[in-house]
């Protein structure tokens, strides 16, 4: 019986390496595709900063000439079929869309402090905001929020249409009192008056279990609809203290915040009651689960209705950062809501932290 040799060390340092390389090669691939989509993104910005400011410079070279030398709305049309000429396959340079940069510039050149703002975010964007906001610090506040969360063209249309700059400057919190400075502004435009779930299917009457399955359920539409900046960490979520189990009903991560943000849910009305018990949710989750690097964790209570003025008195000595907000499950006919907005200047002060 013949007997084979037991291969040497050399012999197998090769092959261990390659299975080295092997197990290696995912996190090198997962490192080469952030840094291309990284340069992706840079350049698309870069790209579509260019595009903006050509617009804007069309726009402004039509409306000067229109003052100066008299010409009427006709000049448009004719820019239009000449420029298509001589630019064959490059689009944008339609007669609708040249008024549109017209109107980009009248609007725009009245607000100094929109200007950088406007070639932060795509064409699309800006027309959607351009036509569907007529006030400043609307636009104002839609132009940065585009622009520091990315958002698609659908998502912004879908935030104009909930009203997120109202429903943002609206929210009942005490994170003034339980914050830092440099975390107030972010957290109170996190944390909305009033949250709309349309794309549930549950009917009037639901209980609170019903309402927690059905948005994890459809979890990504819900975190959408939360604002786009939280990460799901549980439904259900098991607290222990002294030997007695409680659940948090939700349990998100704000990444901006690097806070971790507890979720109570409850389909009656407001009850002073509720922010006692998620203070001491709270104190656990930054006892037991909050990690040294992150920021004080942050609670959010959402019912289906609340008098602000009882949620103003059950909040002013809460020692937690605590939020409370309304839901609904219906699309409705739009709050009036403009006319309990802050004072133009809390507002300005408020759209500087984004």
């Amino acid at each position: 019986m013949t007997t084979g040799k037991k291969p040497s060390r050399k012999k197998l340092a090769p092959a261990v390496r390659e299975i080295a390389s092997a197990q290696d090669y995912p996190a090198l691939l997962a490192e080469v595709k952030a840094r291309i989509q990284s340069a992706q993104y840079a350049a698309l910005r870069a790209v579509n900063k260019e595009l903006v400011s050509l617009y804007w410079d069309i726009g402004r070279l039509i409306v000067e000439r229109q003052q100066s030398a008299g010409w009427g709305a006709g000049v448009v049309e004719r820019l239009s079929a000449d420029l298509r000429a001589a630019f064959p396959g490059v689009g944008g340079f339609s007669t609708q869309n040249l008024r549109y940069m017209r109107q980009f510039f009248q609007e725009y050149s009245a607000t100094p402090n929109l200007q950088p703002l406007v070639g932060e975010i795509g064409w699309a964007h800006n027309l959607l905001i351009l036509s569907r906001c007529k006030d400043a610090q609307e636009r104002e506040f839609y132009l940065r929020m585009t622009r520091k969360f990315g958002w698609s063209k659908s998502v912004l249309a879908h935030q104009i249409d909930n009203q997120s700059y109202e429903k943002s400057l609206l929210g009942q919190t005490n994170f003034d009192q339980t914050l830092t400075p440099e975390l107030r502004a972010q957290a109170k435009l996190a944390v909305k008056d009033e949250y709309a779930f349309d794309f549930l299917e549950l009917g009037a009457q639901h209980s609170e279990r019903e309402l927690e399955r059905a948005l994890i359920a459809r979890i990504e539409d819900f975190l959408r609809a939360m604002g786009g900046m939280f990460a799901f960490m549980g439904s259900q979520y098991r607290l222990e203290v002294d030997g007695k189990e409680y659940f948090l009903d939700l349990l998100l991560f704000h990444r901006r915040l690097r806070a971790l943000v507890a979720i109570e849910l409850k389909i009656g009305e407001f009850e002073p009651e509720f922010v006692g018990k998620m203070q001491f949710y709270l104190a656990a989750l930054d006892a037991q689960v909050r990690q040294e690097d992150e920021n004080p964790s942050i609670g959010i209570i959402l019912c289906k209705e609340k008098s602000r003025t009882i949620v103003e008195y059950a909040l002013h000595n809460a020692r937690k950062p605590i939020g409370v907000a309304t839901y609904e499950i219906t699309r409705t006919l739009p709050k009036k809501l403009k006319d309990q907005l802050p004072s133009p200047e809390t507002i300005a002060r408020l759209l500087e932290g984004i």
